[in-house]
């Protein structure tokens, strides 16, 4: 690859010089009747501008200049101008002595000044360096460009990941807790053991499948919580009201089991008040926002210690991941009731 792009840039770098070499020859031709000095003249010009330019675009520049070494990169252009202008002065006088017969007059004006050739060289010089330097600094840009693209889908892979992660332990924390719940009406030999076994069946049809996909029907998600519903209150019986209220004036797209967890942890750590456990539950979607509200009592003892555990500390990091900075989670325990508001800003 090197040593193609050397093949393809050389026809360049050529007629660069022969373009520089031809401006040397019409500049010097001012006021000149000697055609054969302007050619020697501007023939032997042209080598030190070369050097020179190699020496700032491709040495200096890049090894110095842009490794911000300022003083070194100064102390050698310093050098580079010096010998320059040496190497200039020399080629004068060759040129004075052997084409012009010692003879001033017969110079051409504009080659008799050391001071304006000099300019002239750094002039090609200069602005073969700038474009150099534009060419290391879209280089650079285009670097950093790719850069961030690689560290954006490094950082979307690392999302995707955790995702699925948090998902993985959501799903198996929601079977352990429903597991029990059948071992317990097993246990019982209770005549509803076979509805919910049924039930489980619909509602681990529903995770397995649905799970996989990054988003799902917000009916679809409401029918999940339905069901999940349904099987607790199997489980609780006459002990148990809960009401599931929705406000929903489109269905949109959501992650799935996106509040699952907060009704787990309803019934959870949920504690009855008079032997009776009240959980309220409300799901609103208007305009760009997607409300959820839940409510449950506990017993007076674990107002102080109430912890909701793993669930509500995952589902919170889940959140993080998917609507970073466009939600707002509280949550309060307050006269032997917890209270949790999940507020999402969406972008549809």
């Amino acid at each position: 690859a090197s040593l193609l792009k050397k093949t393809i840039y050389l026809p360049i770098h050529i007629i660069l010089w022969v373009l520089v070499w031809l401006f040397y020859i019409y500049f010097f031709s001012y006021a000149a009747d000697n055609d054969q000095f302007v050619i020697h003249f501007a023939t032997s010009l042209l080598p030190i501008t070369i050097v020179v330019t190699y020496i700032i675009a491709y040495y200096l520049i890049p090894r110095f200049l842009l490794k911000k070494r300022y003083i070194v990169f100064t102390a050698y252009l310093l050098y580079t101008v010096v010998g320059s202008l040496f190497l200039i002065i020399i080629i004068t006088f060759i040129n004075f002595i052997f084409l012009s017969n010692y003879d001033m007059k017969q110079m051409p004006l504009l080659t008799r000044n050391f001071v304006f050739v000099f300019i002239l060289v750094y002039l090609v010089a200069g602005l073969v360096s700038l474009a150099q330097l534009l060419k290391y600094n879209y280089k650079a840009i285009h670097r950093n460009s790719v850069l961030e693209n690689k560290i954006l889908e490094g950082q979307l892979l690392l999302k995707e990941k955790e995702l699925h992660y948090l998902k993985e332990q959501i799903h198996p924390h929601f079977l352990f807790n429903t597991l029990n719940t059948i071992y317990g009406a097993a246990l019982k030999e209770s005549k509803h053991t076979p509805d919910l076994i049924l039930k489980l069946s619909n509602l681990l049809d529903y995770s397995l499948n649905q799970i996989k996909k990054k988003t799902v029907a917000i009916s679809e998600e409401t029918g999940y919580i339905d069901s999940y519903i349904g099987l607790e209150q199997v489980r609780f019986r006459e002990s148990l009201s809960v009401t599931f209220t929705k406000n929903i004036q489109r269905d949109i797209q959501v992650p799935p089991m996106l509040f699952i967890a907060f009704v787990e942890n309803a019934f959870k750590h949920g504690g009855p008040i008079d032997e009776f456990l009240i959980i309220n539950i409300h799901l609103e979607v208007v305009d760009k926002r997607l409300h959820f509200t839940i409510k449950n009592t506990v017993k007076a003892a674990q107002n102080n210690t109430l912890n909701h555990g793993l669930g509500l500390k995952n589902s919170k990091k889940r959140l993080d991941v998917l609507y970073p900075q466009r939600y707002t989670l509280t949550s309060e325990l307050k006269d032997n009731w917890f209270y949790l508001d999940v507020n999402i800003t969406l972008d549809q």
